[in-house]
């Protein structure tokens, strides 16, 4: 199966905040950076995760971005979805 570029940043975004969790909440200046992808994008990208309750969002200082469960239970099939919509043909 091919990802889109909306899918595998979306991964690639999820992967990073689950690998910075135990530090708290990562900043999305921070994914930006470390994945290369175009704040704009990945603003968008983050919004449609947290839509679909797979993020959660933390603002002021202190604040980020954390996951809405614990990365175990969230499957790529679930990040595909909420960037790109239902698989279903």
């Amino acid at each position: 199966m091919k990802l889109s570029t909306k899918g595998r940043y979306g991964t690639r975004a999820m992967l990073d905040i689950a690998q910075h969790n135990s530090r708290g909440p990562t900043l999305m200046k921070d994914i930006s950076k470390r994945q290369a992808i175009a704040p704009k994008y990945l603003d968008h990208i983050l919004s449609a995760l947290r839509k679909a309750n797979l993020l959660k969002n933390t603002r002021g200082k202190g604040g980020g971005y954390t996951l809405s469960r614990p990365a175990s239970m969230i499957t790529l099939k679930d990040i595909i979805e909420a960037v790109e919509g239902s698989l279903t043909p």
